[in-house]
């Protein structure tokens, strides 16, 4: 591991943060990420947050058009309220902040006195949760729907919302559209190792892969001999659209868990648009990388999206953060 002490890699990752883009606010010790010109006056403040670990998510999402502040926690754990009370007082303009909160017990919990602690203090606030995975209904962390790849969908429809000016409702009423109309499912090809622990959370045998498994190293729901890019394409995809079952075209996220090469990120890319195309579900838009990882485990997820103009409008507005940026 590329680290100096289990203690501390959360401070550390949140220093290189603040070396590699000054314009961001990264208060290190109180563990909060603050996009450098909040708060903006008449903007609504969108702040989300969770277990660190998951990189770019969230803090590489902080910046126009997405979040406006983001309160990582220790590795798979959630950020605490005061973080999060914290980080809507530093983006309030008035106009309110929406926080966006993956669906785990600790981050919904945690949310919830957030709130409550923000607006004893005069900080309208509204809530969205995202629960998108569709491998599992409950899990070790959750009761119901885990959140994963749909996170991103919704900070940048949200983000982009509240960067047009658009008020509380309007920002929280297109985060939730987004949250609905989304899918996702995981796959891993090898187990993620903590900084803590310094070996594998859990054991899966060379040969073999865990279809549905959530970004924390949860389980899913089977595991089997190791399958080609192709037939993974075909059981994720077909998971999602049992689930999704779109009318209209779709935004897909093709995303890596943090050890998967680029090179076969795109060759899973190019299955996942066959089976599209077989079910006769048009693409608009597709992105490929790392996005909502588990630190170094090897596999991928797939996320799709029902689009329609405004959220296909909102999808390409301009967006300016560490790990996403066009248009601008």
């Amino acid at each position: 591991m590329l680290i100096n002490v289990p203690e501390t890699v959360v401070a550390d990752g949140l220093r290189g943060l603040a070396a590699a883009h000054p314009g961001l606010n990264v208060d290190v010790e109180r563990r909060v990420v603050v996009r450098g010109d909040a708060p903006v006056a008449g903007k609504v403040g969108l702040v989300s947050g969770g277990g660190s670990g998951h990189e770019p998510l969230h803090g590489g999402f902080v910046g126009v058009g997405m979040l406006s502040a983001a309160c990582p926690g220790e590795v798979f754990t959630s950020p605490v309220p005061d973080q999060m009370a914290r980080a809507a007082a530093a983006v309030d303009s008035g106009a309110g902040v929406l926080f966006v909160v993956k669906n785990y017990t600790g981050d919904v919990l945690n949310f919830d006195m957030a709130q409550e602690l923000a607006e004893d203090e005069g900080v309208r606030v509204a809530r969205v949760l995202v629960d998108d995975d569709v491998a599992v209904r409950d899990s070790l962390y959750t009761a119901g729907r885990r959140g994963t790849g749909a996170t991103l969908f919704v900070e940048k429809a949200a983000g982009a919302a509240a960067e047009e000016g658009a008020p509380l409702e309007r920002v929280e009423a297109v985060a939730r559209r987004v949250g609905e109309r989304s899918r996702s499912f995981g796959v891993a090809l090898g187990a993620v190792t903590t900084p803590a622990k310094g070996t594998p959370t859990f054991d899966l045998p060379s040969g073999e892969l865990e279809l549905g498994i959530g970004i924390h190293g949860e389980p899913g729901r089977e595991r089997r001999p190791m399958m080609t890019s192709r037939e993974i394409a075909d059981f994720t995809v077909e998971a999602v659209l049992n689930d999704l079952r779109p009318s209209g075209p779709v935004l897909a996220l093709v995303n890596g868990m943090g050890a998967t090469p680029l090179l076969e990120l795109y060759g899973f890319s190019a299955e996942v648009h066959r089976v599209l195309a077989e079910r006769g579900v048009p693409v608009a838009r597709t992105l490929v990388g790392n996005y909502v990882t588990s630190l170094d485990m090897a596999g991928c997820s797939v996320t799709l999206c029902e689009a329609d103009e405004e959220i296909l409008r909102l999808w390409d507005a301009p967006v300016e953060t560490p790990a996403l940026r066009w248009g601008r």
